[in-house]
């Protein structure tokens, strides 16, 4: 019992600290003629981490009572805005002055002999210096290597059959299930075969995850998908650099977990570069996937190419398999609103009553998901409600001064909230937390699109998301293929479904469904 009481005085004494800090602060404040307003402080760290299984509600919490807010840490203070406004003068307006890291380190990590910043120390033993840790020329670097490449004919066309192929793989694997009258976790389904895509559209690769024939890549996304949750456990565990430091605990994990997903990436990178170079060998039906490019433009060093892909697969693995899993859970909520989006891709695709799989699979053309509108907006509605990343953080480098009026300290953390922006009554209505594809539609049924300072599912201004187009494209396959071929309901309507808090907004324990044909099986 004693071990337990000491370390909670010890923290109980801290935090009573930092309280007093903050008084002496404000009263410091107070007799300076010319203050400054600071946005109000809404809880302290300790707070974040008793509420970290529910931890977005707890933001969307607060966000009811102020649409900015501060949240104080031992050294610093982090600033969470859902405020429109805010965001686009942070991420556009004045987005030279936030980034993800600075120059100069907190206080309480010099302490601990801990170099770098506070975002990039939290991501880079996961994610290295990809585009999602990196700033300055780095960032710039690789965002502009990846925006051509994204923007390229030759990727979409590649990248739509992978994703044609794999949405027909998935529904043959729920045929069997159906067939066999088990439940099926789509969720995991999901997470499966985007990495199968994307493992194919950036390396080339076939893993084969769906089917569960290589225990390598299995093992390889078991770890990756832990590494990402305790990485995410970081930024509330004020404890993570002593924990590291002595490898013990969450931080021994997340070290093992690491170890395994840098060596199957190594491994692959490796293979492909010995592939490309062996002489005389035909590649040129591998030349459509990213990581044969870059090597093509004579980037070759192993690190800086397993940084980057890393970064592509959280960026098409997690977001999209996360986004599909609660479009279908919002389609077992909504039958009515399931079936109207089988008959949109049935119409838009041209598929007949006998289609089979395969077939279905073919007609899903560029041509046809132009004209899916009515699914456009329903998963842009899902999106609104579950985010794939369901907050985004930046560091201010300079002092400045927020739309609202309050002042943001040079060092604040800043954050955006798109999980308690897409609830907002001021920003979607009385209606905010239903489901209502509508919204997204005008009086001829044709999807709108909503400001991405308002709707920041995929960020915004300079940092706006490279793969949004890619990303729908992805879902709208999948949906289309699926919803086409089976009808869904949940396997157990009266379990609570509730998200796991990790870098991306997954359903905690996965989504278990029932499904039905409607094609021949």
């Amino acid at each position: 019992m004693n071990a337990l009481v000491n370390p909670m005085l010890l923290f109980t004494t801290f935090i009573a600290i930092l309280a007093i800090c903050a008084i002496w602060t404000v009263l410091g404040l107070s007799a300076n003629k010319n203050k400054k307003r600071y946005h109000p402080v809404a809880g302290t760290i300790l707070h974040l981490l008793l509420n970290f299984e529910r931890y977005h509600d707890y933001l969307n919490d607060l966000t009811r009572r102020n649409t900015t807010f501060r949240i104080l840490y031992p050294d610093n203070s982090e600033i969470y805005t859902s405020d429109p406004a805010n965001v686009e003068h942070i991420l556009k307006t004045n987005f030279a002055n936030y980034g993800k890291f600075k120059d100069t380190k907190l206080r309480l990590y010099r302490k601990l002999n801990f170099a770098g910043s506070l975002h990039y120390d939290i991501l880079k033993d996961l994610l290295g210096d990809g585009i999602f840790t990196v700033d300055g020329e780095k960032w710039r670097h690789q965002r502009k290597m990846s925006s051509y490449e994204f923007s390229t004919r030759n990727l979409k066309e590649f990248s739509s059959g992978v994703f044609k192929t794999n949405a027909a793989k998935l529904a043959h694997i729920v045929s069997a299930a159906v067939t066999s009258n088990q439940t099926i976790e789509i969720q995991d389904m999901f997470m499966k075969s985007a990495l199968d895509s994307v493992f194919k559209v950036v390396l080339g690769v076939d893993l084969d995850i769906m089917r569960g024939t290589n225990e390598e890549s299995t093992q390889f996304s078991e770890a990756f998908d832990k590494a990402s949750e305790l990485t995410c456990y970081r930024y509330v565990d004020i404890s993570w650099p002593v924990k590291k430091f002595l490898n013990i605990g969450t931080e021994a994990t997340l070290k093992k977990c690491i170890k395994v997903v840098d060596a199957f990436v190594y491994k692959v990178i490796q293979s492909k570069i010995e592939q490309i170079s062996k002489p005389n060998e035909t590649i040129s039906v591998n030349k459509g996937d990213i990581l044969s490019r870059f090597l093509e433009m004579n980037e070759t060093d192993p690190k800086y190419l397993k940084d980057i892909i890393l970064s592509f697969i959280i960026a098409g693995k997690d977001t999209t398999a996360s986004a599909l899993s609660w479009f279908f859970y919002m389609m077992c909520k909504h039958p009515l609103l399931q079936e109207k989006i089988v008959q949109e891709v049935r119409e838009a695709a041209k598929i007949q009553e006998n289609s089979r799989i395969d077939e279905i699979a073919e007609s899903i053309t560029e041509e046809a998901l132009d004209k899916m509108q009515f699914l456009h907006a329903s998963l842009s509605e899902t999106l609104r409600l579950y985010p794939a990343l369901p907050q985004d953080g930046k560091v201010c480098f300079s002092d400045d001064t927020f739309p609202d009026g309050f002042s943001v300290k040079k060092g604040n953390m800043v954050t955006y909230v798109p999980y308690a922006m897409g609830r907002m009554k001021s920003l979607w209505g009385e209606d905010a937390e239903e489901f209502r594809p509508e919204r997204w539609l005008d009086e001829n049924g044709i999807f709108q699109q909503q400001s991405s300072f308002k709707f920041t599912a995929f960020q915004g201004g300079p940092r706006i998301c490279l793969g949004k187009e890619f990303a729908y494209r992805q879902m709208k396959v999948f949906a289309a293929v699926l919803l086409s071929a089976f009808s869904f309901k949940l396997a157990d309507e009266s379990k609570t479904v509730k998200y796991r808090t990790m870098l991306t907004l997954q359903i905690d324990g996965g989504l278990h469904l029932r499904a039905t044909c409607r094609i021949a099986n």
